[in-house]
């Protein structure tokens, strides 16, 4: 890769991480700031409630996915990714100044809400802005590899938000942090937006945008086209498939990441510092892995990778589950979530280029954005709402087959689809036409 290309890949890896830290601090933090917002009582009712709001904001990325998927398409990578940065940051202030139950009643809830909108909003288009720009500014026999950095970038965000909540757990008192601590990764957030927001209004266009607005666009007439429904309808297989294929990673992502500090702290009784580093570390070693699986998936295709995913997933997930739930100190937990973390990452360090290579340019960020959003807001989004809600009813254990299920669905469909590794991502049409491989380093 030449300089220009890693320094995109640094630039739209930078934003992503911004974004997720604050997409994610929200979800590690709600321990201390649930009863902030609800009615003292039973503290898993609390977390359902926050879990809720959580969910909400996955049902608002599909709203993001089309309308900053259109822009993306549209306006351009740059464009979409700059308006994304900005929506979170809106969300992270409102979040750190929102009034607690006791001064405003469900009035601080509802500002908790219109935060989580404007996230979801945000992170709806951002995956799909940075998956395409991403694949879009690597050298093709380098996609895996490039479009790996999203869940690093996305992973890194997750150990910056953990990694300061083990700061704060550490030098502030348990009722400073239920008090008033758990207001500052919400500050830290919108100030590293602002950073990310300058990074991002001098970032560089991909050239296969640059190429399709030079070439495709003028020729074809596609600019009153690209980025709109009609255009996605010609590509209704793929966009289908983007679903199909996301249920069981971001089901199984989900669940070992967001939920898993509050999995061991409140079902498997570990003490939530110690469930907070057990995250902290496994998520250390995951993001390291990306980039290497990203580099194998070069070599040998997308294909085998999602397969050993959902092989592993689909028979793996319920002992593990099991066996964490009584996992009583750190090192057994945090072997059984790293198991995890190496099954999943067969799907993290690729998706984001394989859902890019099946969609031509001109429709490619709308394309990877509205599906992957819909099945993020149907799966990924209620998965922790899901797993508090079967520990409510006493059939915590059903939660477990309801993840392996899911990846048991994607495995299906990873049998069955196309390879795309070798796409042409400057081809106008179906995007099918081959490039060559490069077998060497």
């Amino acid at each position: 890769m030449g300089q220009q290309q890693w320094k995109k890949i640094w630039v739209g890896s930078a934003g992503n991480m911004v974004e997720w830290f604050d997409w994610f601090v929200y979800a590690s933090f709600a321990t201390y700031f649930a009863g902030s917002f609800f009615p003292s009582g039973n503290p898993t009712a609390q977390l359902m409630n926050t879990a809720g709001i959580f969910a909400v904001g996955f049902f608002m990325r599909p709203v993001g996915g089309w309308l900053l998927g259109r822009v993306g398409d549209r306006k351009g990578r740059k464009a979409a990714l700059t308006l994304t940065v900005t929506l979170m940051s809106a969300s992270a202030v409102l979040i750190a100044i929102a009034p607690t139950y006791a001064v405003a009643g469900y009035g601080g809830a509802a500002v908790l809400l219109v935060a989580r909108l404007l996230q979801g909003l945000s992170v709806g288009g951002e995956y799909a802005a940075s998956a395409t720009y991403l694949t879009e500014a690597s050298a093709p026999h380098r996609r895996g590899f490039a479009s790996s950095f999203q869940y690093v970038s996305m992973t890194a965000g997750q150990i910056a938000g953990l990694g300061l909540q083990i700061v704060l757990q550490r030098t502030m008192s348990e009722e400073a942090l239920h008090s008033w601590g758990w207001r500052i990764p919400f500050i830290v957030g919108a100030l590293g937006a602002a950073v990310v927001f300058y990074l991002r209004r001098n970032m560089l266009e991909t050239e296969a945008y640059e190429a399709y607005e030079a070439v495709e666009g003028a020729e074809s007439g596609a600019p009153q086209e690209r980025g709109t429904l009609r255009a996605l309808w010609q590509h209704r297989r793929e966009a289908f498939l983007v679903i199909a294929l996301t249920m069981g990673g971001t089901v199984a992502y989900y669940t070992y990441t967001t939920y898993l500090t509050k999995y061991l702290s409140n079902s498997a009784g570990l003490p939530k510092q110690t469930a907070t580093l057990v995250s902290f570390c496994a998520l250390i070693v995951f993001a390291a892995l990306q980039p290497l699986a990203g580099l194998l998936s070069d070599r040998i295709g997308r294909r085998p990778l999602l397969i050993t995913f959902a092989v592993g997933s689909t028979f793996l997930t319920v002992p593990i589950m099991t066996m964490l739930r009584h996992a009583g100190s750190f090192w057994p937990a945090f072997g059984l979530a790293l198991l995890a973390l190496v099954v999943i990452t067969g799907y993290t360090s690729i998706n984001a280029c394989v859902k890019a290579e099946l969609f031509p340019t001109g429709v490619r960020a709308l394309g990877v954005a509205l599906p992957y959003a819909i099945a993020n807001a149907l799966f990924g989004g209620t998965a922790e709402y899901v797993a508090l809600w079967f520990k409510e009813a006493g059939a915590e254990s059903g939660f477990y087959w309801y993840v392996a299920g899911c990846a048991a669905i994607s495995l299906i469909v990873y049998l069955t689809m196309r390879e795309t590794r070798n796409t042409d991502l400057l081809a106008s049409g179906a995007v099918r036409e081959p490039v060559p491989t490069r077998t060497g380093p």
